[in-house]
């Protein structure tokens, strides 16, 4: 019997930090014994910089446009801790559909039968999640990824994107697309902030799966060209991101979202508004 690969999809608005929580998922998981490939999805091709030092690294449309047959071991590198790192990249300024690397980039693997070839046991796709259509809607509209998470802080346009997120999951759960798995919350260093996401998962009936705090050590980290994972094993960050990799691996059940419908969202976001109003006011 073949053996089962875990594909997972993070999702989150651009700049909330997705992909310094994917990549340090992907060290975590390396380090505690699991052979990992990451998967950036986003047209910036910035998604394994710290997982690869900086270096650079040519994407898979890169090089779909340089030449007529790619073999896909020409575009995976090995970044720390010996983790698969690939980058779909974007078409040229201007021209074509954004989505479109990830697109290619699948069906390259897929053909090709990397996955199975390089016996892995995660793969993690970072993908941006201002947008869910075309490409970017890929690994969830195909079921190419098994679970689906989504990184948001408590700040509205956020949870904005996770609503719509969770919209496009809940289009597409009913002809075999990938579920989600639940919420990372990032930059939680505030209670107000943990108040405003949990009571968001609850209202769409989903879940936090852990809670990452605003921390120095990351962008110290971040300035060195390296993940937390790397340059602060010992810190109590990395113990943060030990932790979700864990929950990570072990997963295995994902459900149906209910999003909120857009007037209905904006109405909760507005009573929040108030609330803290009233919270400074007593201050």
């Amino acid at each position: 019997m073949a053996k089962k690969i875990k594909q997972i999809a993070i999702y989150g608005k651009g700049g909330i930090g997705k992909s310094t929580t994917t990549s340090n998922i992907s060290a975590a998981l390396s380090t505690l014994g699991y052979k990992v490939m990451q998967f950036g999805c986003d047209p910036k091709s910035d998604s394994t910089n710290t997982l690869r030092g900086g270096n650079y690294m040519p994407t898979v449309l890169d090089s779909m446009r340089e030449k007529s047959v790619v073999n896909a071991g020409d575009v995976i590198f090995r970044g720390f801790n010996g983790i698969y790192c690939v980058e779909a990249g974007g078409p040229a300024p201007g021209v074509g559909c954004a989505g479109r690397g990830i697109i290619s980039a699948v069906e390259l693997f897929r053909q090709q039968r990397v996955f199975e070839d390089l016996d892995l046991d995660i793969v993690l796709y970072d993908v941006l999640g201002d947008v869910v259509c075309g490409g970017f809607a890929m690994p969830i509209r195909e079921g190419i990824a098994e679970h689906v998470f989504t990184v948001s802080s408590a700040d509205f346009m956020a949870i904005y994107a996770a609503n719509n997120l969770f919209k496009g999951i809940l289009k597409y759960s009913s002809s075999g697309g990938a579920l989600l798995g639940g919420i990372i919350a990032n930059s939680i260093n505030k209670p107000y902030a943990k108040e405003i996401i949990d009571d968001f998962a609850g209202r769409t009936e989903t879940k936090i799966l852990d809670y990452v705090p605003r921390s120095v050590t990351v962008t110290q980290s971040e300035l060195q060209g390296k993940t937390t994972i790397e340059a602060a094993p010992a810190s109590e960050q990395a113990k943060v991101y030990i932790r979700l990799a864990e929950k990570i691996a072990a997963h295995e059940k994902s459900e149906v979202p209910k999003p909120l419908e857009v007037g209905d969202l904006r109405a909760w976001a507005s009573g929040w508004a108030d609330k803290l109003l009233a919270l400074q006011s007593d201050e």
